[in-house]
């Protein structure tokens, strides 16, 4: 397997994809890696000069300078300061090919596709020789490194804007990009419905036993608070489970939490065949909260 297997350059302002290599290879973790890539090169301005993130095989690592940043997927046997390394000869062809003019007027995606041939050799150069060609050169990347070593970004606290319905996202309106979630399943719309059932079931109960709160001076007030916990954790699944939000994961246990919690605090109000109801549709819409994976349909121009 090739050390470096895909290359991307996007502008640092909005994200826009500049030019990127061809594929050559199609397997499951590199679709994944790229996908990863293009979710993060839209929130670039945000993180320092350097960073990389870990994956299992493979690694994303990107550096940026003015105005445009240069990322790629490495495999994970691929030194850290060789990948920088690579970024750095990236760069520098890069910015002798364009200028920055030419890249703060680029109004569509991969402007600069041509550029996919200097990538290719790029490279082919450093796949065959496992380095660059200047042991100099990574001397100064390796001894750069250890005075300012890369952030590593952890992809949960990338900070996407919630979308539209059906989890679109929010674009700026040069991004070039659209990112969404997968669609929605049946067994999604299933869990929707039964989410929207509890929901009903729990502030239908809620408000009946206000009634009897206060007339038994707020002797089930706890009771009440429970039933509306739960009302408004049924409506965040939904709400989860349709728009994309940072830190999902914690999240939806969070909910799932406090749902079992409640309704086990509800034992004496309802039968276990009623809780086990309640707690089951919870940890449906749980799991297909972190089932549904985001989606790049960015026009990729064939790379």
């Amino acid at each position: 397997m090739p050390l470096i297997l895909f290359a991307f350059v996007v502008r640092l302002r909005d994200g826009l994809p500049l030019s990127a290599s061809t594929d050559f290879e199609h397997f499951r973790e590199l679709q994944e890696r790229k996908q990863q890539l293009r979710t993060i090169s839209k929130t670039l301005a945000r993180f320092p000069e350097r960073g990389t993130v870990k994956g299992q095989e493979l690694n994303i690592f990107f550096i940026s300078s003015e105005g445009v940043s240069y990322m790629t997927v490495c495999h994970c046997s691929l030194p850290v300061a060789k990948a920088f390394c690579f970024l750095e000869d990236l760069r520098w062809e890069f910015t002798t090919c364009f200028n920055s003019t030419a890249v703060s007027l680029a109004d569509r995606p991969y402007p600069f596709l041509e550029f996919d041939s200097t990538i290719q050799k790029l490279k082919q150069q450093y796949n065959q020789s496992g380095g660059p060609a200047l042991e100099v050169t990574l001397a100064e990347v390796q001894g750069d490194l250890i005075i300012h070593p890369p952030q590593e970004i952890n992809l949960e606290e990338v900070d996407l804007t919630n979308g539209t319905a059906n989890g679109h996202m929010e674009q700026g309106p040069a991004s070039g990009q659209n990112v969404r979630l997968e669609p929605v399943t049946a067994p999604g719309i299933l869990s929707l419905v039964l989410n929207i059932v509890c929901a009903s079931l729990n502030i239908i109960r809620g408000v009946h036993l206000i009634e009897y709160t206060f007339q038994d001076d707020y002797e089930g007030v706890w009771n009440v608070v429970a039933f509306l916990m739960a009302f408004v954790c049924c409506v965040c699944q939904c709400h989860l489970y349709l728009f994309h939000s940072s830190l999902k994961k914690h999240k939806s246990f969070a909910l799932l939490s406090v749902i079992v919690l409640c309704n086990l605090y509800l034992l004496g109000l309802r039968n276990p065949w009623q809780l086990l109801f309640h707690i089951s549709v919870a940890c449906i819409s749980t799991l297909l909260i972190l089932r549904r994976k985001l989606i790049d349909r960015s026009n990729d121009c064939g790379v």
